[in-house]
């Protein structure tokens, strides 16, 4: 079977939002609610559309001030709510797969299943870098703020461990006007770099001085979170004028934004000068619940995807670094449309475009297949990016690797069955979509 030659391949997870500390600091997790609930927006959002309040699920909520277990219960007696989804895939492969828990998860075996998940934390064998091992993760990318000192990543590196563990620069606060507290992280981007923020050479300069230190510590890409994509090329006059608007506080919201459409390109052009990968994470409107946002912060369940236009939105960055081949830019969508409509003819045209995997929203078996179906005759599999898990849960990343792996043997199998090609190239598109695709998108 075309999944039992790649399923043991190791995991290459080339963007995620995993906690940096987890493994410079190598404690144990404080308990199975802290592991598998509090940190994994997939997991309370649907609790919290059920009528639990985020507090009681631990969100926003200091460790001594929560009740893990009552946590645990929460998710054990609503377990019913999540048949369907990926989400209840990725936590029953957990349970079996590295807790070796048989027992369904429901209301009465709740406490039960919490004491074993809560006594194999306490073994040496549970703590992250252990974890890190024992899934077989080659490299491992956290995304990480351009004002980041990242020594997290300095105190790993100082052990000398096989994995890759690399920061991802995500410059969005020091981008984007805005951005929440932008001009503030201005001031600081200028302290940090010794450069006049105020002035377009000086932005510039203190950007391509993080990108810089962020390299340094082993990054290869860039990530820039985006709702709706736009880029606007402007000469340096106009972009002063705006930048001036900006930090005076004059700007509206149209300049800001037409602002950040420049400085996107800025950004492609400086990948090309220093190879950092460029991923444009476009179409989620982002905490849409005001009430949350404003009381537990951003990434508590309520962005949502938008619909978005790439063809006009990258135009001008593409025509701007798209035919250079030393760029390298991949595109994510939530517009699933998009696929079949844009993204692949883009990425089947553009030397410097790869198509990134169905991401957030359509990380599941059945968009992986319908993405596949719907790009391949497009753009080929050699202009894919292959996978990432894009996951704040640690555990839930060998589950998204071994459901991507599936869902890829399965297409494989259909098209060997269809007469497309035969097993020996569907064996090679296998371990590329597996493993290749996401080394050669990412330069790893």
């Amino acid at each position: 079977m075309l999944y039992e030659s790649i399923r043991n391949l190791p995991i290459v997870s080339p963007h995620g939002h995993t906690v940096p500390e987890w493994f410079s600091d190598n404690k144990r997790f404080n308990d199975p609610a802290d592991l598998l609930i509090v940190p994994d927006h997939y997991v309370f959002r649907m609790l919290y559309s059920q009528g639990i309040p985020l507090e009681e699920l631990g969100v926003g909520v200091a460790p001594a001030d929560r009740d893990p277990r009552a946590i645990f219960r929460h998710l054990a007696d609503r377990w019913y709510l999540f048949l369907g989804t990926p989400t209840r895939g990725w936590i029953e492969h957990t349970l079996r797969e590295v807790f070796e828990i048989a027992e369904p998860l429901g209301p009465d075996t709740a406490d039960a299943i919490y004491d074993r998940i809560d006594a194999a934390l306490a073994q040496p064998g549970f703590r992250p870098v252990a974890l890190m091992e024992r899934f077989g993760i080659e490299v491992l990318a956290t995304t990480d703020a351009a004002l980041d000192d990242l020594s997290p990543h300095a105190a790993f590196a100082d052990r000398g461990h096989s994995t890759r563990f690399i920061p991802t620069f995500r410059p969005d606060a020091v981008l984007d006007p805005r951005a929440r507290g932008w001009a503030t992280a201005m001031g600081r981007l200028g302290e940090m770099t010794g450069e006049d923020c105020a002035t377009m050479d000086g932005w510039r300069a203190a950007l391509a001085a993080r990108r810089q230190h962020f390299i340094a510590y082993g990054a290869t890409a860039t990530d820039h979170a985006i709702e709706r994509l736009e880029t606007e090329w402007l000469d340096d006059s106009a972009a002063q004028h705006l930048l001036d608007q900006c930090l005076t506080g004059q700007a509206d919201e149209p300049a800001r934004r037409r602002l950040y459409n420049h400085m996107l390109i800025e950004m492609a052009q400086m990948s090309v000068e220093d190879g950092l990968v460029m991923q444009l994470h476009a179409g989620s409107a982002r905490g849409t619940n005001q009430s949350v946002s404003e009381r537990f912060g951003p990434d508590t369940g309520a962005d949502i995807p938008v619909a978005q236009d790439w063809v006009r939105g990258a135009d001008a960055l593409l025509n701007r670094v798209g035919n250079n081949p030393d760029a390298a830019i991949i595109a994510f969508t939530l517009d699933e449309g998009l696929f079949s409509r844009e993204l692949a003819p883009m990425a089947g045209h553009w030397p410097a475009l790869r198509l990134g995997p169905p991401w957030w929203f359509l990380d599941s078996p059945n968009a992986i297949r319908r993405y596949l179906d719907a790009v391949v005759e497009t753009a080929g599999y050699w202009n894919l990016a292959g996978f990432n898990d894009d996951t704040r849960a640690l555990m839930s990343i060998p589950a998204r690797h071994d459901m991507w792996r599936r869902a890829v043997a399965s297409h494989l199998d259909d098209q060997v069955a269809a007469g497309k090609f035969g097993t020996k190239d569907a064996e090679q598109v296998a371990e590329w979509l597996a493993v290749g695709a996401a080394r050669a998108a990412y330069r790893l």
